[in-house]
């Protein structure tokens, strides 16, 4: 049986170049970085805890890729596809939300991708 913290989307602010974008991975997920550089185009470095909580309008460990306090490009990696839901932060640190991935993307017009190492 899978970990439950595989089914976790976590939701990650990096800077790409000079733009913020948010990428949602599986809870144990790590980034790849040859993977990030080809599919977003530079280097993805994290974002500053206070800087992240500023630009998306959540408190760090309650960040997610809806309600945004400033608009930004979102991404889902692939590996998200493999589960029936998932459970992401819900804009604070004390609400989750359960849904499937796909209308997940589809509620933030999130981009699907390839930027994780392989598990």
């Amino acid at each position: 049986m899978e970990s439950l913290a595989r089914q976790v989307a976590k939701t990650l602010t990096l800077r790409v170049t000079d733009h913020a974008v948010i990428v949602v991975t599986c809870g144990d997920a790590r980034l790849d970085n040859r993977k990030v550089k080809d599919a977003l185009g530079g280097k993805g470095r994290m974002l500053p805890g206070l800087e992240a909580s500023e630009i998306t309008g959540h408190p760090v460990g309650g960040i997610a890729p809806f309600c945004l306090a400033t608009p930004l490009p979102v991404f889902f990696d692939i590996q998200l596809k493999r589960f029936e839901e998932v459970v992401t932060a819900g804009g604070s640190t004390h609400a989750a939300i359960r849904i499937p991935p796909d209308r997940f993307a589809q509620l933030v017009n999130a981009k699907w991708v390839d930027v994780c190492k392989d598990t």
